[in-house]
């Protein structure tokens, strides 16, 4: 019988080395300008293409892993770098990750190397699916897709929301209902291709935190993309399509697997921006003197650093059993998945509060980089799922009962 053990392997150590000393080297240093700038980082998407860190390949190899750690781990060293420039990075992911669980083999070939560019010129990919009345509320999407049997088109319309990379990327993936009577089984996902007619966005949302990374709206008028474009193909839409009207159960809640799937390495972000907020309070407290000592020497700061610390170790063992879970085909009986982001989320908010309580004044200044952490952090309770959503998934698994 195999012993058990929590210690990462050599594969894993190297990868968490060299995602690290990218994130303290690159990303970091970096981080307080593309704040401040609210653009897209493009020469650091250069940078991390060149060294085979921005590319579907380095995406698969860590998928690779059995364990399921791999990604994790290198999403929680690179956004301990910085968040908004970690998401302008990991960005793409969410699109590939959808042609890849909805699209055929023909597909991933023909979209997933469009969604990375080149390392000369590297591009981004969008997923789009929140909606301004569709949040949670997957349900509620009002986005359209009819299909034009004369020129083998589907037209899309409607609008999306907060999308990251929205309107910036080479390929937008769309999510649209096809048959509003079936709710969220009526829906499926479409790629528009490049510089496709009808695709338009106002422009770069300003946001509290995440600065660096493109969010935006999107307005779909009449987007005529070809059926090839359909993630999975027509045929599979058909046949998922009748199954719902016949009152059959959906294979596996696949949506719901899916987000579940998608939680932990989200929840490993978030882990990323509480680590570097607890680092930096507990070098801080170390050498902030006050009253004659420093003030890492009063109980009051360092229960306070034990309790940081405690949370995110904690928050970090949640999301390692989650993608172990995923990658190995585990069921999610408990909402595992949700357990992780939602305890990642949480802790993320409180660890960057407490960080700027202990700089106190110091913590409120653009001079230290807490109250930058301190602003993305929030997201991570509220995007891939609210902290109430989460609530929610948990409770109903562990009930049984659709607890509304």
């Amino acid at each position: 019988m195999p012993e058990f053990s929590l210690d990462l392997n050599e594969e894993q150590r190297d990868l968490r080395d060299w995602v690290h000393g990218f994130a303290r080297d690159v990303v970091r240093p970096a981080a307080a300008e593309w704040d401040a700038r609210e653009e897209t980082p493009w020469p650091l998407l250069q940078e991390a293409a060149k060294i085979g860190l921005y590319g579907f390949e380095f995406l698969a190899n860590c998928w690779a892993d059995p364990t399921g750690i791999s990604l994790p781990i290198a999403n929680e060293e690179l956004f301990w770098g910085d968040a908004g420039i970690g998401l302008s990075l990991f960005g793409t992911s969410l699109a590939v990750a959808a042609i890849y669980g909805s699209g055929t083999p023909e597909q991933l070939v023909e979209w997933v190397p469009l969604c990375f560019g080149t390392v000369d010129e590297p591009a981004v990919a969008a997923f789009c699916s929140t909606e301004p009345e569709a949040g949670s509320d997957v349900g509620s999407m009002r986005t359209k897709a009819r299909y034009d049997e004369a020129t083998d088109e589907w037209i899309l319309s409607g609008q999306k929301a907060y999308a990251t990379n929205g309107g910036i990327a080479a390929v937008h993936v769309v999510t649209a209902t096809v048959d509003s009577s079936l709710g969220s089984r009526g829906q499926a996902a479409f790629v528009v291709p490049p510089g496709t007619p009808g695709l338009t966005s106002p422009g770069k949302l300003k946001k509290l935190g995440l600065r660096a990374s493109h969010t935006a709206d999107l307005f779909l008028d009449d987007v005529r993309v070809p059926g090839r474009c359909l993630l999975g193909g027509r045929e599979a839409l058909l046949e998922r399509l009748d199954r719902a009207r016949n009152g059959q159960k959906a294979a596996g809640q696949a949506a719901m697997r899916t987000f579940e799937l998608s939680r932990p390495t989200v929840g490993a972000q978030a882990i990323g921006v509480a680590r570097a907020a607890y680092e930096y309070a507990l070098e801080y407290a170390r050498g902030r003197v006050q009253f004659g000592r420093p003030i890492i020497e009063n109980q009051a700061i360092a229960f306070a650093l034990a309790d940081m610390k405690m949370e995110i170790d904690a928050a970090r063992l949640l999301v390692w059993r989650a993608a172990w879970m995923g990658r190995n085909n585990r069921v999610f009986d408990a909402g595992e998945g949700s357990m992780s982001k939602l305890k990642a989320g949480e802790v993320a908010v409180s660890v960057t509060e407490k960080a700027v309580q202990i700089l106190g004044g110091a913590g409120f200044l653009r001079e230290h980089p807490v109250e930058r952490w301190y602003r993305d952090a929030k997201i991570y309770t509220i995007f891939e799922g609210t902290s109430e959503i989460q609530r929610l998934v948990i409770s109903r698994a562990i009930s049984g009962v659709q607890i509304r």
